[in-house]
């Protein structure tokens, strides 16, 4: 291969394929949250209008738990084809997908327009994202990770991790700006803007993807040839390795949507109050969020990133009912407080140092696919089914919180003791 094809980890290019990976997952996580965004807050309205509202509610999040079945499809075939024919190619084509997937559902007549055929259209398309953001999350933590220089793996991991929280951000203040808009107006064409502008968001980021290259140490491990089958090869060779990673996913991989979109149905729908609420305090926890994660990153480079995770695991279990205490107060501040310190604090210090984690966790030429089978099957296990689950844990309860608050306790000890039988990887080199 030539050597315009390859960047060496930590030489000129990776700046640039740092870029890149930030900003195609900044792009693909907004496709992906304003969905969430709408099934708490609106769809329920749009598609499920027949029934209760919280029926209503509990069917749209249905649809969102959709997305994360198809997830680890994605992630099987973005895997494999990363494997095989390179990172890039790969990124390039979920990119392609979501933006298409998402500029359709803001093109989709409502259950009033066309009846049944509306929910299901709609949760065709969420399936359609679900596949293209599963493969997207492996390559862009690949590249930058794999362009990192030695030491500073954890905080380049950390900036593609950004982007779900950039994403949230954007999402969740496009739907704060339509919001503003009269009821009416909301619910005929509002709630369509933030999904088309996807189709502007998604050309910006093929554009940078097209410039970015090969990371070297991948190049070097398959030049002598790749794995005909690398999703049957990892599963045979590393299997300890990939329960290992969808274990450390339950402190993050369910929670960060009870924080996000679980909380907005239940500040609006249990503590009654407005839909602006919730959505301030999860924009300032996300623009929070992405400070945060790449100084817990670079934390992982220092301390290792076993003592980091397993760190914010166990605050995480703690914080669950404080958590809830200070959102019960109805207080916008001090719900805006809970949220901040919960995405900045627990869920950064376990979720940045991931990427490095899983990417020093499998060797180069089965990389792809056996982070994506980690990090995917960990997604349709908790990340789908947590709001709906939570939803339940309310109805059961009578409204009390407690259930939800020990649901996220339980999933973070799991992660911490998933972790704390994992290797320590951030001193590993990357060639395997």
């Amino acid at each position: 291969m030539t050597s315009n094809a390859t960047t060496r980890a930590g030489g000129p290019s990776a700046t640039r394929t740092l870029t890149a990976s930030t900003i195609g997952s900044v792009i693909e996580w907004y496709d992906f949250t304003i969905y969430g965004t709408a099934a708490a807050l609106i769809f329920n309205q749009l598609f499920f209008s027949d029934i209760s509202p919280i029926a209503g509610t509990l069917a749209a999040f249905g649809t969102f738990a959709a997305g994360f079945i198809a997830r680890p499809v994605g992630g099987f075939v973005a895997g494999h084809y990363g494997d095989r024919i390179g990172r890039k190619a790969t990124l390039v084509m979920t990119l392609t997908t979501m933006g298409a997937a998402t500029a359709l559902i803001g093109l989709l007549p409502t259950y009033e327009q066309i009846g049944v055929a509306a929910p299901a259209l709609l949760v065709l398309l969420r399936l359609v994202q679900g596949f293209a953001v599963g493969g997207e999350w492996g390559g862009a933590v690949l590249m930058a990770v794999e362009h990192a220089p030695d030491g500073s793996r954890g905080r380049y991991g950390a900036w593609p991790q950004t982007g779900v929280s950039a994403g949230l951000l954007l999402g969740t203040g496009a739907f704060s700006l339509m919001s503003l808009l009269p009821e009416p107006e909301l619910m005929s064409w509002g709630w369509r803007v933030p999904f088309l502008l996807s189709i502007v968001l998604a050309l910006v980021g093929l554009y940078i993807r097209f410039k970015v290259s090969e990371p070297e140490s991948f190049v070097a491990a398959t030049s002598a040839g790749t794995s005909r089958r690398p999703l049957v090869e990892v599963l045979r060779t590393h299997p300890k390795e990939l329960l290992i990673a969808i274990g450390v996913r339950f402190a993050e991989g369910g929670n960060y949507y009870v924080f996000t979109v679980f909380i907005l149905t239940y500040i609006t729908q249990q503590l009654d109050l407005p839909r602006q609420v919730g959505l301030s305090g999860v924009m300032l926890a996300a623009a929070l969020n992405i400070v945060a994660l790449p100084l817990w990153g670079a934390l992982s480079d220092r301390l290792g990133r076993k003592p980091v995770f397993i760190g914010g695991a166990l605050f995480m279990a703690a914080y669950a009912w404080p958590f809830f205490w200070l959102v019960d107060t109805r207080s916008p501040g001090l719900i805006a407080l809970a949220l901040a310190i919960a995405l900045a604090v627990p869920h950064g210090a376990v979720f940045a140092p991931i990427a490095a984690f899983y990417t020093e966790l499998f060797e180069p030429r089965l990389r792809y696919s056996g982070l994506s089978i980690g990090y995917q099957v960990g997604s349709v296990l908790l990340g789908g089914f947590t709001p709906l689950l939570a939803t339940s844990l309310i109805l059961w309860s009578g409204g009390a919180a407690w259930s939800v608050a020990a649901l996220i306790a339980v999933g973070a000890l799991i992660a911490a003791a998933a972790m704390l039988a994992a290797p320590e990887t951030y001193r590993r080199s990357l060639r395997g």
